[in-house]
């Protein structure tokens, strides 16, 4: 995905790329009512000033990987702005804030990842739909059809699974 545009007050712009800049680092620029922050290559959150009535916040919101994960965890932290504390590898924060003021100028909720996240560089295609968050497990994710999926096993896994039960089942018994 190029880009995420998001309409924003009149005014807020600066501020929106200024957050950016000071808490994630990221290169950010202005060019007139219109803030541009880089969040990956080739790919930008862009925030529009506009007049017309903003629609209240619906509680979306957008996933960013960065390779800092602490430094922003501890300025949010410090400015009170984290929402979550989901585990290790992820937090949330929704709100963009004026930075020498602490007025809100943006309400986004975004879920932050570290770059360790079990999820991080995931395939976007072919992905095997079973596999959720929840139960995710890396080098399993690609798509095989199910009358293939027979045909493609690596019949030296059966050997192996007999070799493993063999060495082990002794211990097993003398455990009990």
């Amino acid at each position: 995905m190029a880009y995420v545009a998001f309409d924003v007050p009149i005014g807020a712009a600066k501020g929106v790329a200024d957050f950016y800049d000071r808490v994630f680092g990221t290169p950010t620029s202005v060019d007139g009512a219109t803030a541009r922050i880089s969040v990956g290559m080739e790919q930008e959150l862009v925030f529009s000033e506009t007049e017309a009535k903003l629609a209240p916040y619906d509680g979306h919101h957008i996933q960013v990987y960065v390779a800092n994960f602490s430094g922003p965890h501890r300025e949010l932290l410090e400015r009170g702005l984290i929402t979550e504390e989901s585990n290790q590898h992820q937090y949330r924060f929704d709100s963009i804030v004026d930075l020498e003021t602490g007025t809100p100028l943006v309400q986004i909720e975004h879920e932050v990842r570290s770059m360790r996240h079990p999820l991080y560089a995931r395939p976007l295609v072919n992905r095997n739909a079973q596999q959720t968050n929840r139960n995710y497990a890396s080098g399993h994710d690609a798509w095989i059809p199910g009358s293939a999926a027979e045909e493609m096993d690596d019949p030296r896994v059966a050997m192996r699974q007999r070799r493993f039960e063999e060495a082990t089942r002794p211990q097993l018994s003398r455990q009990r």
